[in-house]
């Protein structure tokens, strides 16, 4: 245990932990207020679910990673200049949502949330390598303490500073639009802690000099143009590189069993997270009674086990915090199916957000360590994003559906619930069948290069 509150001593996780709320927050601009937004302006719930597909973005940021580990921005450093440059692109968006009305530009609202989520998942790939890279090859104890500090972070700016919309949107002199103006502000606020953070010491440079000479040694058997070479091999190098090395390290059907996994293990969440701002207005709920439970007391629920889940994962290992995880998502859903049943019971919710707080946080911390600890640091940005895209496929892509779910079980919310419940199951079948492929890689060094 003294190992364990040892590895969380390090002034690099504050770092780690601002950046994390730089991350959790943009989820404010384009979900949770944007629901509530829409439906104060009487949109159905397919609509509002539709526009979950904004987060989409999040499941394909992989695509573009690749220029994160080889592009260098004229300043701050490879992974803080494009950290803040994001940062700023972001505040710049969320102040355009707040000239626009939702009854005159719904289009422009969408395609300036579609812009956030662009800006915003660029931003997650930056700061992923980020907490990956800023721990040395020796410190394996502190993937999962970095873990637990990032999803700290990221529910401090989803549910700490998520609650201040709803506080004000309760007020009578704040509509919707002069909350998003605030957000702006806000977000630029954070820019302050990219300045002030440590540029992580990691030079991939060798390593994709040597990629690039060896896809050019073999491009000059086929082609007689040197400079068509040079071209082709540096492309290669960026794009093709990080996805070849990943699979050639862990074999194909190892590579593919662990991507699967990711896919599968927070579907059953996304479906009721993408829906839970929508039931709570539906069942009785003020803004107020969802900024201080579903906000404000799920953000300390969520860093409190988010720690907890950090110092276990350190001691019995990310299986163990996985398996203790998924059941406990499965379990968790049920509460929201008890909610369902008996009204808008103001005790009743505070034990459900507990409850989906320390499963939330549990699971994210360990699927966080988990991605880390598979990723080598050549390629972090990378490596990171193909497997986080794929945990978010399901948490956006799919879950944009759940709206035409519950309409298809005629509003009936429990049922719902139990759905989102029996959702993780596969995942659980899945992970206990690759128990040993991941007690394996968690005994592997970190890979560097």
């Amino acid at each position: 245990m003294q190992a364990s509150i040892k590895a969380f001593l390090d002034r690099r996780l504050l770092s780690v932990f601002i950046f994390g709320i730089s991350s959790g927050f943009p989820w404010v601009m384009i979900g949770s207020v944007l629901s509530a937004w829409l439906k104060d302006e009487g949109l159905s719930r397919s609509s509002i679910g539709l526009f979950g597909a904004i987060f989409a973005v999040y499941s394909i940021n992989f695509l573009w990673s690749v220029f994160l580990d080889k592009i260098h921005l004229p300043w701050l450093g490879l992974r803080r200049g494009w950290i803040i440059t994001m940062q700023l692109l972001i505040a710049a968006c969320c102040y355009l949502m707040s000239v626009h009305s939702a009854q005159n530009d719904l289009f422009l609202i969408a395609l300036t949330g579609l812009f956030i989520a662009i800006f915003s998942a660029t931003q997650d790939i930056a700061i992923d390598a980020y907490r990956i890279d800023i721990i040395d090859e020796d410190e394996k104890e502190k993937l999962s303490a970095g873990s637990s500090m990032a999803t700290a972070g990221w529910w401090t700016g989803y549910g700490g500073l998520g609650a201040i919309p709803f506080f004000m949107a309760d007020m009578n002199n704040w509509a919707w639009p002069q909350i998003y103006a605030v957000l702006a502000v806000i977000m630029l606020g954070l820019t302050v802690a990219t300045l002030f953070a440590k540029e992580p010491e990691i030079d991939n440079t060798a390593t994709l000099e040597a990629a690039e000479r060896r896809y050019q040694a073999n491009l000059n058997k086929y082609s007689h143009s040197t400079m068509f070479s040079r071209m082709m091999a540096w492309l290669l190098a960026t794009v093709v590189e990080p996805f070849r090395e990943f699979f050639q390290r862990n074999g194909v059907k190892l590579a593919l069993s662990l991507l699967l996994f990711i896919f599968l293990f927070k579907i059953g969440e996304a479906f009721l997270g993408r829906m839970s701002i929508v039931f709570y207005k539906e069942i009785g709920f003020t803004n107020a009674e969802i900024g201080t439970l579903s906000k404000l007391l799920n953000w300390w629920v969520t860093i409190v086990f988010s720690i907890i889940g950090g110092m276990v994962n350190i001691r019995y290992g990310i299986y163990k915090g996985l398996m203790v995880a998924g059941i406990a998502m499965a379990s968790s859903n049920l509460m929201f199916s008890w909610i369902a049943e008996a009204g808008p019971d103001k005790s009743l919710f505070a034990a459900a957000v507990i409850i989906d707080g320390f499963t939330a946080a549990w699971s994210t911390v360990a699927m966080v360590a988990f991605i880390s600890l598979l990723c080598n640091r050549s390629f972090s940005a990378t490596q990171y994003a193909l497997m986080a895209s794929l945990s978010n496929l399901g948490r956006t892509l799919v879950a944009s559906s759940s709206g035409f779910v519950v309409d298809g079980l005629d509003g009936n919310w429990s049922l719902f619930f139990m759905l989102t419940a029996a959702m993780v199951i596969p995942s659980l079948l899945f992970l206990r069948a690759i128990k040993s492929d991941i007690q394996r890689l968690e005994a592997r060094p970190l890979v560097n290069g």
